[in-house]
């Protein structure tokens, strides 16, 4: 009997030759989990996050640890951080209205960063014919606003500078795409809205901004976290950071190439993108208390007008370390 033909060496080849299989599937196993992993980011039309996707960046940074990246569009924060509540997305950004609403809700959040003020890219808008012509004039009006946005905030100020109260328009809750369809229409007097939309409005339909936000609110861009992906990604949440500066620092003063890259991400013209890109503030910051200070001013305002079903406080949803000016 040949050596190669042994039954006892058959069997212990035999077996090696599985163990190798064994250990090669493991390892293909082991590789298809760690290449499995995805990072879920919610954006919106708005900001250097949309940026951030459209050139790739994240991508690149993140590939080499296995990490995909998969993007989802809400059409306003508020829909963003129910997404975020839920467990559909990881991360996003929204204004600051929209997280206040989401804490009040019990969502399970964190703020991670902000942009500086860009007061200017949120606005009250009316056709460019009509007869309003100040805040003032808003008194028993229609006045279409997404709620929980950024431009919910807008109008409580507004009209508490022109001296009314929050009550004394009427306030209809449509997202951005049904509310300029009722603005173009004629169902509502005035438009409370941010950009790109803002921009649209004035660059398509000739609306006329009746006041922004300039003296009156910051208009932050607040980037955040599903809390439980902060707590165990951290460092996938800080490579989102370092790429959101990276880019500011690109982007700060070049609106022109900013708004090339943006327009076909928002389905939008280029004069239109522009517009809005002009307007982006850029210079990503931690969350300072000052900030903080502001946010939680804002969610006070809400509570008193019963806007938010129960008192909040912003520290709860900042990260460890991080306090309120007041605290």
């Amino acid at each position: 009997m040949s050596l190669f033909t042994h039954p006892g060496l058959r069997r212990r080849r035999l077996n090696a030759v599985l163990a190798a299989f064994a250990a090669l599937s493991l390892s293909g196993t082991a590789l298809a989990q760690k290449k499995e992993e995805t990072l879920r980011i919610g954006y919106q039309k708005y900001g250097t996050l949309t940026l951030l996707k459209a050139r790739g960046d994240l991508e690149k940074r993140l590939a080499p640890q296995g990490i995909a990246v998969k993007w989802t569009e809400f059409p306003a924060g508020p829909q963003l951080l129910e997404g975020l509540n839920v467990g559909a997305i990881d991360f996003g950004t929204v204004g600051e209205a929209p997280p206040i609403f989401a804490q009040a809700a019990g969502a399970d959040l964190v703020y991670v960063a902000n942009q500086p003020p860009a007061p200017t890219a949120e606005a009250v808008v009316v056709p460019k014919d009509s007869a309003i012509k100040t805040v003032a004039d808003l008194k028993g009006r229609k006045v279409a606003l997404n709620k929980g946005s950024n431009v919910h905030f807008l109008l409580v100020k507004l009209l508490e500078k022109a001296g009314l109260k929050y009550a004394d328009v009427q306030t209809v809750f449509l997202p951005p795409a049904d509310a300029r369809a009722a603005f173009e229409k004629g169902a509502v007097d005035a438009w409370v809205i941010w950009d790109p939309f803002l921009a649209a409005a004035e660059k398509q339909i000739g609306a006329r901004v009746l006041a922004d936000g300039k003296g009156v609110v910051a208009n932050h861009q607040f980037y955040l976290a599903a809390r439980p992906y902060a707590d165990r990604r951290p460092d996938v949440v800080q490579a989102i950071i370092d790429e959101l500066a990276r880019l500011d620092r690109w982007a700060d003063g070049k609106h022109r190439e900013v708004a090339q890259q943006l327009a076909p991400q928002l389905g939008l013209d280029l004069a239109v993108t522009e517009l809005a890109a002009q307007r982006f503030s850029y210079g990503i910051k931690p969350i300072s208390p000052l900030v903080a200070a502001e946010q939680q001013k804002i969610a006070d305002v809400f509570f008193e007008l019963k806007l938010i079903p129960k008192a909040i406080r912003i520290s709860d949803a900042l990260p460890s370390g991080v306090k309120t000016a007041s605290n």
